[in-house]
């Protein structure tokens, strides 16, 4: 069993930054992706970025360029820097671990709200 626990998050004004991060509690092998996804009030919840155990990235469209997704493997952590933050990055961020060779193991961080807002 995995357990994600998120810190970070908060109200920013547009263009500033903000750092989440995810512990994981257990033992994540190599072969989970790590990973942060959000959900913005009435929309599906969508991926955000991803990060193999291998440093592989993935990000959204809305997002390249602005977020970074890094990930710590010997400290089972994964962060996710937000830089140029706009109103529409406005969500609720979970944190998410699943496994590649099997995709139903997945846990999910509490969420974390963050608001861009002047």
């Amino acid at each position: 069993q995995v357990q994600l626990v998120q810190s970070g998050g908060g109200l920013v004004q547009p263009g500033g930054s903000l750092r989440l991060s995810c512990a994981a509690s257990g033992t994540i092998f190599s072969q989970y992706v790590m990973g942060w996804y959000r959900q913005a009030p009435g929309k599906q919840r969508e991926l955000v970025a991803l990060i193999t155990s291998g440093g592989g990235t993935n990000y959204v469209d809305s997002v390249k360029g602005r977020f970074t997704i890094s990930r710590d493997n010997a400290k089972n952590t994964v962060s996710l820097q937000m830089n140029s933050l706009k109103p529409e990055d406005t969500a609720v961020y979970y944190c998410n671990v699943q496994n590649v060779v099997t995709p139903s193991v997945t846990f999910w961080g509490q969420g974390t709200q963050v608001t861009v807002s002047s």
